[in-house]
């Protein structure tokens, strides 16, 4: 799926508001009590909702994904919720009248799924085998700090349309990796089966992705990701097989409904929220889940599924959030000075 990283809320680039009169209030004049409009409070409640969504419900996937794992092998998991998820949002864009994606597009969608799904998340769920829903979930936060240091190596190579990192942007990774370094010392991952280490692949994996996802050229809006999921649930399914996974032939009743949820409220409502917050939030509004979610997810793994809670996992989860936050207020912060030139 696409990434919040390219997101754009309010007016599109290169658009401007029609004028409108605004009237100026004399001054020494008391202040308005005007109530706001009923459309403006029904406004910040979607808001406030959709927010309320996207910290809850992506923040307990990590959970969910753990549950499925138990009766469920990893990659067969994941593509069945793919497919299915792709496949009920394909449907309902078609039935809405969107146009079917090109053949180039379809080419996109799947070179970029499969970095997204099919590398980053299905290294997630092999990972969550041995390790706990919070650490998954901590790992995964690095993601935007991979992002920053693949553009600045393609900034430096003079890659266009690349940014130029800015101070602000070394000290954040200096300070996000230095966190990431101190989680993976902490002794989870050491102790895990050595197959858990490809979860620390898949920040990379989805970095990569969502790179590609901006200069590619991918289907218009949630086509865009009913197509990535279709393809990449389509090579998941292919990788279960060569691996061998065995089929289960009596799933627990708390995987499947596990896998429900991942489907319905993971991959549809959930995205539903987001989009909508694209189009009517401030970025760092719509992005503002990628610090709450590792919270929720080590919360509910704690409460729900009894796992321990190392003090070393709650410091490190702290510093790769701020060094998170130091890279996005910079790169936002940058001047066009420190911006590569933009590709026509």
């Amino acid at each position: 799926m696409q990434t919040s990283a390219g997101g754009m809320g309010g007016i599109a680039p290169g658009c401007s508001s029609p004028a409108t009169q605004v009237e100026v209030p004399a001054p020494g004049a008391p202040p308005s009590l005007t109530p706001p409009a009923p459309g403006a409070v029904s406004h910040r409640l979607l808001i406030g909702g959709s927010l309320a969504a996207l910290y809850l419900i992506w923040g307990s996937t990590y959970f969910a994904m753990k549950v499925a794992l138990e009766t469920l092998p990893p990659f067969l998991m994941a593509s069945v919720r793919f497919i299915l998820a792709g496949g009920l949002l394909y449907g309902g864009l078609r039935l809405s009248g969107a146009p079917n994606p090109t053949g180039q597009q379809w080419i996109s969608a799947a070179r970029t799924g499969v970095l997204l799904l099919a590398c980053g998340n299905g290294f997630v769920a092999v990972g969550q085998r041995w390790v706990s829903s919070g650490f998954a979930a901590v790992v995964v936060a690095t993601m935007p700090l991979w992002m920053a240091l693949i553009s600045t190596f393609h900034a430096l190579r003079g890659v266009p349309g690349a940014q130029r990192p800015s101070r602000g942007e070394w000290t954040g990774l200096l300070v996000g990796f230095a966190g990431a370094a101190l989680l993976q010392a902490g002794g989870e991952l050491r102790a895990a089966h050595p197959a858990a280490l490809v979860i620390l692949l898949a920040p990379v994996c989805w970095a990569f992705g969502s790179l590609q996802s901006r200069t590619l050229p991918m289907p218009a809006g949630p086509m865009a990701n009913a197509a990535q999921m279709l393809t990449g649930g389509a090579v998941m399914l292919v990788v279960s097989f060569a691996l061998g996974e065995p089929f289960p032939t009596a799933p627990s009743t708390r995987s499947l409904l596990a896998v429900g949820y991942l489907i319905v409220f993971g991959s549809i409502v959930a995205f539903s929220a987001y989009g909508f917050l694209l189009r009517h939030a401030r970025p760092a509004v719509a992005t503002s889940y990628a610090y709450v979610n590792p919270l929720v997810a080590i919360v509910l793994g704690a409460m729900l599924a009894g796992e321990l809670v190392a003090t070393s996992t709650w410091v490190a989860a702290g510093i790769i959030l701020a060094g998170v936050a130091i890279v996005a207020q910079a790169r936002a912060a940058a001047p066009a000075s420190h911006r590569a030139p933009a590709q026509r």
